[in-house]
């Protein structure tokens, strides 16, 4: 991906240091917070509040569809966040915006999914084929789930992408392409020792495609992305380390909460079901409820996938009213 560069402004340059502490960059650092009252943002979140998307009367189904965005591309935005952004904080720390900080590299690198590699992560990889990411074996011992341990956690380098069942097929899909690729580039004739560097690079790369061909325009709109390849950025800007803004990760991106649907058909053999908690994670995913991307995204001509939900300021009941698991 190619990188854009501006001049810096005077009040972006405080926010290098917090980049360079490892703590989230700042767009605005000296943009005044705004004076809320707690207890009415609690109210708003509760259920059957005006941003419980049960609550609202008469606009179900079609009418809450965004056709222009299928509703996997909801879940790849949850990945991409996963993958750039980890607060590992306290709490407490979530009251006090300079203490959070980001376990995260700011790159489309599937650093979820690669962690620190068959030396650093070797649970995550093959052991008769370390060039491989390991995967495991459902109800009809057939590679479609993640691979878990006895208890049914999965073993992963980011916990989140088993937090239901959508995500954690979606990260399963990763990592049977990434299995593909090893296979290509052998029949390719490529010497051992350059197949995993250069499968994980394709892979990467194909990611990075996706998210600024795919998920990017279908998001912010063409013209919007069209002016940024053009142009370059206007707003953000770093010297030496790129860092995510924390008005990003806590705030702006937090967008992608609105567009989950009510309710999702999973495949073909009619398995329906909320994020939560009927798809909720942490537990082997048995044949019936294993997912079928042409539900999701548009590879099929003949089966369009089914719609997100509109961007709007109503979340999905399952939001709303989370598992103790997943508070």
């Amino acid at each position: 991906m190619s990188t854009h560069s501006c001049v810096i402004a005077p009040h972006l340059k405080d926010s290098l240091s917090m980049a360079e502490a490892g703590k989230y960059g700042r767009m605005f650092p000296n943009l005044p917070a705004p004076e809320t009252d707690e207890a009415l943002l609690l109210s708003i979140g509760k259920s059957g509040s005006i941003m419980d998307e049960a609550a609202r009367d008469g606009l179900q189904g079609e009418a809450t569809d965004n056709p222009r965005i299928p509703a996997g591309f909801t879940f790849l935005g949850q990945l991409v966040a996963h993958d750039i952004t980890a607060d590992r904080s306290l709490l407490i720390h979530h009251a006090r915006l300079n203490e959070l900080r980001n376990f995260r590299t700011p790159r489309l690198d599937l650093e979820a999914m690669y962690a620190a590699g068959a030396t650093g992560s070797p649970y995550l990889y093959d052991l008769y084929d370390p060039d491989k990411l390991l995967l495991g074996i459902n109800d009809l011992q057939e590679p479609a789930d993640l691979p878990r341990n006895h208890q049914g956690r999965a073993l992963l380098g980011d916990p989140r992408d088993d937090v239901h069942l959508i995500i954690s097929q979606l990260h399963l899909a990763f990592l049977k392409f990434h299995n593909k690729v090893i296979d290509y580039l052998r029949d390719q004739g490529v010497a051992p020792a350059e197949v995993f560097k250069q499968a994980q690079q394709l892979v990467r790369w194909h990611y990075q495609w996706i998210v600024v061909n795919e998920f990017l325009p279908l998001t912010v709109g063409n013209a919007l992305m069209d002016d940024i390849l053009a142009n370059g950025l206007q707003y953000y800007t770093y010297t030496e380390t790129p860092f995510i803004p924390v008005e990003f990760a806590d705030a702006a991106y937090r967008y992608g909460h609105s567009q989950v649907r009510s309710l999702y058909t999973l495949n073909s053999l009619g398995a329906k079901g909320q994020v939560f908690p009927d798809c909720a994670g942490t537990c082997p995913v048995p044949h019936e409820r294993a997912i079928e991307w042409n539900y999701f995204f548009a590879v099929d001509e003949q089966h369009p996938p089914q719609a997100s939900k509109r961007i709007d300021t109503r979340l999905a009941h399952s939001l709303i009213d989370l598992p103790t698991s997943v508070v």
